[in-house]
């Protein structure tokens, strides 16, 4: 399954998975996961998909730049 890495808490990993959230056991994550990251989780591997971050954080990126336009 695939998701976005909401937050941290504690030793709990909170993924947003088709608009909802669902908590992974921190451990299981690579040490390099920030919120924001694009993962795929396959029971207790965790990916970072780096290509689908990069294009996430570039999509976010433009809408603020068009809300924020004059």
């Amino acid at each position: 399954m695939r998701g976005i890495i909401d937050r941290f808490e504690g030793e709990w990993v909170v993924v947003e998975i088709d608009g909802e959230t669902k908590d992974f056991e921190k451990r299981i994550f690579p040490k390099a996961a920030v919120a924001g990251d694009v993962v795929e989780i396959n029971g207790d591997k965790v990916k970072i998909l780096k290509t689908e971050t990069e294009k996430l954080r570039k999509e976010i990126e433009k809408l603020m730049n068009d809300v924020w336009e004059d």
